[in-house]
């Protein structure tokens, strides 16, 4: 049994460099689809849903994602939004050049501005978006590196920001490293999902976090599977 008792320190394969697109491109493929079938957009879909009720709905909003990878999470979001007839535009932020290029690729429609940088090197001055979130992003993290990052995210939202990650939990690890063995063809996905669980988060590192970013006007539940969606309004 692999122990969960503490965050694992073990960088993913996806956190390096020099990693061919064609795996890359899987990668995202097959993280979509895990999105999907597992209730990620759902999650990230809610998430922005409550922040929205504290926004201006009879104005353009726009939403920003940190780490967007291929941009699946901003066409979920743009394909709900649109149903409901609220007008969007987005910014996605990926320190991969890769990853900007599939998402670019699967969506050309998407009303986007793709960046590709480091979120730490974004500044937003007066032109700050309303909503920015992450999903699956805060666990290639240090809890010292998340401190600044919820300052980051409070800081350069005018509404608030929510995030959408794992919560560590065995059932979750052995379940993720079964299904990936058994469905995905991306050596990628079958080391770093399991190890993302690893990385994941309980309830109390996530109140600590923010308790040491001096945030306190947050909410944390628990989604399946093994989710928890944390959303911050501004004060």
């Amino acid at each position: 049994m692999i122990n969960l008792a503490n965050r694992s320190a073990d960088k993913e394969i996806l956190d390096k460099d020099n990693i061919a697109f064609a795996d890359i491109e899987q990668n995202m493929r097959e993280l979509n689809l895990i999105n999907t079938w597992l209730g990620g957009h759902g999650i990230t879909i809610k998430g922005m849903q409550q922040l929205l009720q504290h926004c201006k709905t009879n104005q353009l909003i726009t939403i920003c994602e940190m780490g967007c990878g291929g941009g699946d999470n901003l066409q979920a979001i743009n394909k709900w939004c649109t149903k409901k007839g609220i007008a969007v535009n987005f910014i996605g932020i990926d320190i991969k050049q890769e990853c900007i290029d599939f998402a670019k690729q699967q969506y050309p429609d998407l009303p986007c501005q793709w960046m590709v940088k480091d979120y730490r090197d974004v500044w937003f001055d007066d032109m700050k978006p309303d909503i920015i979130f992450s999903s699956l992003f805060c666990h290639h993290f240090t809890n010292e590196q998340l401190l600044k990052m919820m300052q980051w995210m409070r800081r350069q939202s005018r509404t608030g920001f929510f995030i959408n990650d794992l919560h560590r939990h065995w059932l979750a690890y052995y379940s993720i490293r079964l299904i990936t063995r058994i469905f995905s063809s991306s050596y990628l996905v079958k080391n770093d999902a399991p190890l993302s669980v690893a990385r994941g988060f309980k309830l109390c590192e996530w109140n600590s976090i923010f308790t040491g970013a001096a945030i306190k006007n947050y909410s944390i539940s628990w989604k399946w599977a093994f989710r928890h969606l944390i959303v911050c309004i501004n004060d």
